[in-house]
């Protein structure tokens, strides 16, 4: 990993000891992502690499995306482009958010962070953010900001799933199932193609939704891989405080912290899976901590307003 140089650390796997888990017979490794890079983490970094990479090739020195207002992924891409030396603007789902943007930047970390790491940000209403794959509204932000070098919302296209693949190394051989989150389907598309015959890989999707299949087949074709649906906890972003205690009792009893989006409810969802016996005794797990961790002072912020208990940082 040397697109980031030093700054870039090797994932390592981390067993999970727990009551659930000896009395299931299973054991389950968690494989650190979020620890590779302080603010360029997990799934993130790998999607990034290569599309960042590859924008340097080409000579581009603008790279643009789009996101919601807690991003993980408008807060990654700011921090890599000023790392790698490119100019990054940020299309954010929300024009009520410009109205007072000194206001929006007080209060939104996610958004403070993407400005303060020299992230243009142009705000735009939710009706004209569902055109932003589309070739008449590219061209419009073309006319605006000149020649860059755009990445989809997610960071998922062709050399995001490379990125990925390398999430796998050679000593994830030994483990049987392959556990992660899943979003826009990129960061499971990768782990599918770099997984081998004896493995499943299994994905827990954070939102509603059953185009997510059809998206992971445009990237791989292997049939290894499943999902298990239940756990995305209402739909995207939404959480409840039976998830908040277990993300919390997590870091307490495992010196882990996981994001309430992604990984929160894919543990939570894998210890449920556990308990109910889906996996056989004697089975490995390895479980993808995919970072994401900006995000729990935003969510926070929500869980105040609603005066609900609130996520241990």
């Amino acid at each position: 990993m040397d697109f980031f140089s030093s700054e870039v650390r090797e994932s390592t796997n981390e067993e999970i000891i727990h009551p659930i888990l000896k009395e299931a017979g299973v054991t389950v490794s968690l494989k650190r992502e979020d620890l590779i890079h302080e603010h360029v983490s997990g799934n993130k970094f790998r999607k990034l690499k290569y599309n960042l990479m590859e924008a340097k090739k080409l000579g581009f020195e603008t790279v643009l995306t789009f996101g919601g207002a807690y991003s993980n992924h408008i807060a990654a891409t700011a921090a890599a482009g000023k790392i790698v030396g490119l100019q990054t603007i940020g299309i954010i789902r929300g024009e009520e958010l410009a109205k007072n943007l000194g206001h929006t930047l007080s209060e939104n970390d996610t958004l403070r962070f993407a400005s303060d790491n020299g992230m243009e940000l142009k705000f735009v209403s939710r009706a004209i953010y569902k055109q932003k794959t589309s070739k008449s509204f590219i061209e419009t932000l073309k006319k605006e900001f000149g020649f860059f070098y755009c990445i989809p919302e997610g960071g998922t296209n062709n050399l995001a799933i490379q990125g990925c693949k390398e999430i796998l190394t050679d000593q994830d051989a030994v483990f049987d199932y392959i556990c992660c989150a899943v979003g826009t389907g990129g960061t499971i598309s990768g782990i599918i193609n770099a997984s081998l015959a004896h493995q499943q890989v299994i994905g827990f999707p954070a939102l509603k939704g059953s185009f997510l299949s059809d998206e992971i087949k445009k990237y791989t074709h292997k049939n290894n891989w499943s999902f298990i649906e239940e756990y995305h906890f209402g739909g995207y972003g939404k959480i409840n405080e039976r998830l908040i205690e277990f993300i919390n009792r997590f870091r307490e009893e495992q010196n882990i912290a996981l994001d309430p989006i992604y990984t929160g409810k894919m543990m939570y969802g894998l210890f449920d899976s556990i308990q109910k016996g889906i996996f056989t005794k004697n089975t490995r797990i390895l479980a993808i901590h995919t970072g994401g961790l900006q995000g729990i002072s935003g969510m926070n912020k929500k869980l105040g307003k609603k005066k609900l208990p609130l996520i241990k940082i």
